[in-house]
């Protein structure tokens, strides 16, 4: 035989195409198509959920501040600052507060009703809480209850 066909006989034969490592083209443009797509809508839920815990924390802030001055009002017949206005602070945020005085329907009593002011990322938001008081009972006094028979 020739020396030039007994060459070509001995070069080692190409691997099959199932053995081959890497990515085409079109697999590494469909990943990034994917990731592009992908990547946005998981940032924006993270934000969400970031907005939706700042909320929670927030409303169980202006929760207390008007437990507190619905406390105070009930115990004492007065706010800390003798007006139905104020500002408290907690965890370092302002939360302003009004205290209203309704009459009750039914009864001689009345509602009495804190609405606390907060802002949660530039969106103002308002939390109320009421309770009923007989204004003829002196504050700090406890209230009179008939034992059911």
């Amino acid at each position: 035989m020739d020396s030039a066909t007994n060459s070509y006989a001995t070069m080692p034969a190409r691997a099959p195409d199932s053995h081959r490592r890497g990515f085409t083209l079109a697999e590494v443009l469909a990943a990034l198509a994917l990731l592009a797509i992908v990547v946005p809508v998981a940032l924006e839920g993270v934000s969400v959920a970031s907005r939706a815990g700042m909320v929670g924390q927030r409303q169980a802030a202006a929760a207390r501040v008007a437990e507190r001055v619905l406390g105070e009002y009930v115990s004492t017949g007065r706010t800390e600052n003798g007006s139905g206005r104020g500002t408290s602070r907690e965890d370092g945020v302002g939360y302003a507060w009004r205290l209203e005085r309704t009459p009750w329907a039914a009864d001689p009593l009345e509602e009495v009703t804190v609405q606390v002011t907060f802002e949660v990322q530039g969106q103002s938001r308002i939390l109320s809480m009421s309770t009923i008081l007989d204004p003829t009972r002196q504050p700090g006094e406890a209230s009179e209850t008939t034992p059911e028979a």
